[in-house]
Order: structure tokens, then sequence, then C-alpha cells
């Protein structure tokens, strides 16, 4: 994998407004149709001013990287997580925002990720993309990218106005760690249902100040360890016995995030719950998460979630599946004792969870 740097003078302007590094890892917003082929082929990031004509309105210093080869966010992995993130570390010092190009199948994983992995975080971390190519006629791509780029250069009383990992996407920034891709055809592809949204964009771009991070002062921190050994497992009325067992006996298996019914809720069958508490007891990490995409796992409020209580499934409130497994992946990777685990994984570390 190599990386491609190209520097970008907007407007040339003697004073900036604010520095901005983009990169470019894949995904649609970065694809045109090549007229020899005529396929679609990563765009080359040198000429952005002449398929972004808007960009020379703002005194923006822009520095664009790009990944090649270009990455399909289905095929995203914990290693281009920790390419991106040491980018952003390497570079953190020079720049005022960092926008993120990605597909949008996996941005929501992504974005949990990179939320965890960067502690301390002081400036802006956008991650956006697009539904149709920036080389179509009729895309969000042009606009997508635009705003993101006005929300990381936006700075109140000499500091970012939104610290933290976020994603933007048809007029709503989005903490990254509460949003969910939700449509495939639309433009409005992502949701946050539990967590409002940070900003809404329309003539003014508007923030929800009360909804945002706040600047910690500290230092930022960045982590590199994530622990692969992780595994989903969904609830679903038939499920068998097999199913279950070959998740939960997988080898090396250090954690699970259990999709569950309505605010918690499992059935109560013999077998599942002995498998469940076989696995406990291998020191296995249950994470209980609703298949909701509203709500909150509340386990012990009904019988049915009574049982995952007493013999230790960690209840994940309000939490998304892709904000769970990489808060798995993130906190099993810090290697700390079992009851530690425990604790960060009931702990809102990045504004992930609502703790009531």
């Amino acid at each position: 994998m190599g990386v491609v740097k190209v520097h970008i003078d907007v407007a040339t302007p003697k004073h900036p407004e604010a520095s901005i590094m983009i990169i470019y890892t894949g995904g649609t917003i970065g694809m045109v149709l090549d007229e020899d082929s005529r396929h679609l082929v990563p765009f080359n990031f040198s000429q952005i001013l002449q398929k972004v004509p808007e960009l020379k309105q703002y005194q923006y210093m822009l520095t664009v990287v790009s990944i090649e080869p270009a990455i399909d966010s289905s095929n995203v992995s914990i290693a281009d997580w920790m390419m991106m993130v040491r980018l952003i570390e390497e570079n953190y010092d020079a720049y005022d925002g960092f926008v993120i190009l990605h597909g949008t199948d996996t941005m929501a994983y992504s974005a949990s990720a990179v939320s965890y992995m960067l502690e301390n975080l002081q400036k802006p971390v956008i991650f956006t993309g697009a539904q149709v190519p920036i080389g179509r006629v009729r895309t969000d791509a042009r606009e997508n990218l635009i705003t993101a780029l006005q929300i990381a250069a936006t700075k109140v009383e000499g500091e970012s106005a939104v610290p933290e990992v976020c994603i933007f996407f048809h007029n709503l920034l989005l903490r990254g760690n509460r949003a969910k891709k939700v449509e495939s055809t639309q433009f409005s592809a992502f949701k946050s249902e539990n967590h409002p949204a940070l900003a809404k964009a329309g003539i003014n771009i508007d923030y929800n100040c009360t909804a945002i991070m706040p600047h910690t002062g500290r230092p930022l921190k960045v982590h590199y360890d994530m622990d692969y050994r992780v595994a989903i497992l969904k609830l679903f009325p038939g499920i068998t016995p097999y199913v279950v067992k070959s998740i939960l006996t997988s080898p090396e298996l250090r954690g699970v995030v259990l999709e569950t019914y309505g605010a918690g809720n499992a059935p109560t069958t013999p077998w599942l719950l002995e498998l469940l508490s076989e696995a406990i007891g291998r020191d296995i990490l249950i994470l209980n998460v609703s298949q909701c995409d509203e709500g909150r796992v509340d386990q012990g409020h009904y019988e049915t979630s009574r049982y995952l209580l007493e013999m230790g499934v960690i209840g994940g409130a309000d939490i998304t599946t892709e904000a769970a497994i990489t808060k798995l992946m993130f906190v099993l990777g810090q290697q700390l004792p079992q009851s530690k685990t425990k604790e960060l994984l009931m702990k809102d570390l990045r504004g992930e969870i609502t703790l009531l």
C-alpha cells in the first residue's frame, strides 16, 4: 500500500483561514468515469479544483493524501484503521482538521474505531463520502466534501468547533460512534437514533453545542492495539445450538457482541443459557446490544434478560453494533485484567453510550 501526497493551494492565500488534510482511502466519492473504458476509476485529486471549483471561494490550505491502491470499504481492515490514525498522529500539529474520504458501507465501523484510537482529540476528524461519484452531474460528493471541509476549518474562540471523530453526510454532522448506515439508494445514508446531530447544514451550519464533546485540554494519546478475536452473534427465532456453539467455541475468541431483542431480551432456552454461561466461564466477554436502532439495553427489566444479567453478560446501554464491536476490539487490545476490561466496556469512553 502506498501514499501519494498532493498540496493544493486553493486560492493562494497569504494568510489561510485553516489548513486541512484530506485523506482519501477510497469509495464512491473519489470515482470518475473513464472515457476510454467507460468504467469508474479513482479520481486524481491533484485536479480537485476542476471537479469542485467552489473550493476556490475558501481561504484554505489543503493537502490531499491518497491511499494507493484505493480501498473498497468492504475490504477495510484493522490495519487500514491504523494507517488512518498514524497519518493523523504524524500530521496532527501541522493541520487544523482532517477529512477522511471513505466508502459508505463500513464508514460507521471505521469512524467508531478511529474514535477509540484517538484519545483526547482536540481537532475535527470528519469522515464523509458519497452515494454518487464526484464525476457525475447529480452527485452528493461536492456538497458533502465542501461542508466537511468547512466544519473541519471552523473554530470558536481559537479552538476547533467539533473536537471529535464525526460523520458528515447529507446535511447532518453525526458523532462517528453513534452513526449507522440506513440507506443504500438515498442521499440521507446515515442516522444517529440515540444521540442528536452535532450540526445541521442549511443556509448556515447550525452547531448543536450541547451535543458536542468538550475540549479536554489534554495532549493527544494514540492507541494502536486492537484485538481481532471478536465476533457478532445475532439472535433470531429458530436459532439452533449448532449456530451458537460454532461462534462461542471459535478458537481464540475473546469477546462477543450479542444482538438481542428489544431492551436486551433473549430466549430462556436452557441450551442457549448454558452455552452463554460456559463461554463466560472461559473468560469470553459478552456485550449485550439491542437489535433496535432506537432504545437501549436494560438487563433485568424483563425476565428474559434477567438471566443474562445474573450470569455476567455486560449491558451495552444504547450503543450501536458498529461502536460495540470496535469498542470490544479496542478494550481487549489494551491487555488489561478482566475486571478492568469489563469496567471499560461499561464506561462511556468517547461519547458512544448514554449512561443513566
